[in-house]
């Protein structure tokens, strides 16, 4: 199990572990206050993450999470342990979630939330609605992989943090498209439909740079985005005609 960290452009620090499974990546994103942490990672990252950021030679001023799953809240009451004065913000619908509440609102699809979802004792210090700012970071509303999931697009230079609503791992996918390398997508993601709408909003942001939780970072990623929201979409659309003709009379 190997972490390495490398730097993309004047922002950016990728933090990655990659395990026998998949790569688990965060990042750090600098800020003229400090650094903003998104996502912790696995259990037992905290000491690279860390390690990481005095190398940038700057403080973590606050952590934001994409969503709850263990893979990105893993280190978050270590870290809250060693950075106490750290923020720490998530989504208002996510929050109860990270709170192990995984009741599910009238108007959301009702099917139970799926994935690794880890007792964590930290809680968040607030929490941020989509169009919210976190320095230079846009909330940009996300749902499918999780219900309250968010990402964050940075308003500098056009890098969208995408957490788990695409990945690049295998080559690039929407949340919940199945790759028989990486089913961990399709296996932990709440509603693929809605995830697909999140694409498709994400992919109005037209990014200049994509930064995902499992895969590397792509640059110009336009294009493969799209590519990927169109096969996402046909295997959806398949799936449903097969869904209507089975009941069909």
């Amino acid at each position: 199990m190997a972490i390495t960290t490398s730097t993309h452009g004047a922002s950016l620090t990728l933090i990655e572990k990659s395990t026998i499974l998949f790569p688990i990546n965060c990042y750090l994103v600098r800020e003229d206050d400090g650094l903003t942490l998104v996502d912790t990672n696995w259990t037992n990252t905290a000491p690279a993450i860390l390690a990481a950021a005095r190398k940038l030679g700057a403080p973590i001023r606050r952590i934001v999470l994409t969503h709850a799953h263990g893979d990105h809240v893993g280190s978050l009451d270590a870290l809250h342990q060693s950075l106490p004065d750290a923020e720490v913000l998530i989504s208002e619908r996510e929050a109860r979630i990270l709170a192990r509440d995984f009741s599910l609102d009238a108007d959301e699809p009702q099917t139970k939330p799926r994935g690794d979802y880890p007792v964590i004792a930290t809680r968040q210090s607030r929490t941020v609605r989509p169009g919210d700012m976190v320095g230079s970071l846009r909330v940009v509303a996300s749902p499918g992989h999780t219900p309250g999931h968010v990402s964050f697009f940075d308003t500098r230079d056009g890098t969208l943090i995408a957490g788990d609503a695409l990945f690049t791992f295998t080559g690039i996918g929407v949340s919940g498209a199945f790759r028989l390398r990486f089913p961990f997508s399709s296996m932990a993601t709440w509603d693929k439909p809605t995830a697909l709408q999140s694409a498709r909003a994400l992919a109005e942001l037209q990014p200049t740079r994509l930064a995902v939780g499992h895969g590397p970072v792509l640059t110009a990623p336009q294009q493969a985005i799209e590519k990927a929201i169109a096969a996402m979409g046909k295997r959806l659309a398949g799936r449903a005609a097969q869904q209507a003709a089975t009941v069909t009379p």
